[in-house]
């Protein structure tokens, strides 16, 4: 199994609480839907980064296809112009 973990800030001037909503809303339902996504889970931070994604996938591979994956840039072009910083780090368990 990978543990995929990404950091977030949002641009200045956006609103946190309903972008994180807004993010969340539009991948979560994306488990059962893309190969090999087990797990996600996205959650506004009170310190540091304005938000944490943290999805499991069952093979290293799955993280770049799921990047890929028609459904996931679809569902990016909802909120990706809201984005700012993105640090992540994968690593398997």
């Amino acid at each position: 199994m990978v543990k995929h973990i990404v950091l977030y800030t949002l641009k200045e001037g956006v609103e946190k609480e309903s972008a994180v909503k807004l993010i969340e809303s539009v991948l979560v339902p994306l488990v059962g839907q893309i190969p090999g996504l087990l797990k996600m889970e996205v959650r506004r931070c009170f310190s540091g980064m304005d938000y944490a994604l943290y999805s499991e996938f069952e093979k290293a591979e799955d993280v770049p296809a799921y990047r890929a994956h028609p459904l996931h840039q679809e569902a990016k072009q909802h909120f990706h112009h809201l984005l700012d910083q993105r640090f992540s780090a994968d690593y398997e368990v």
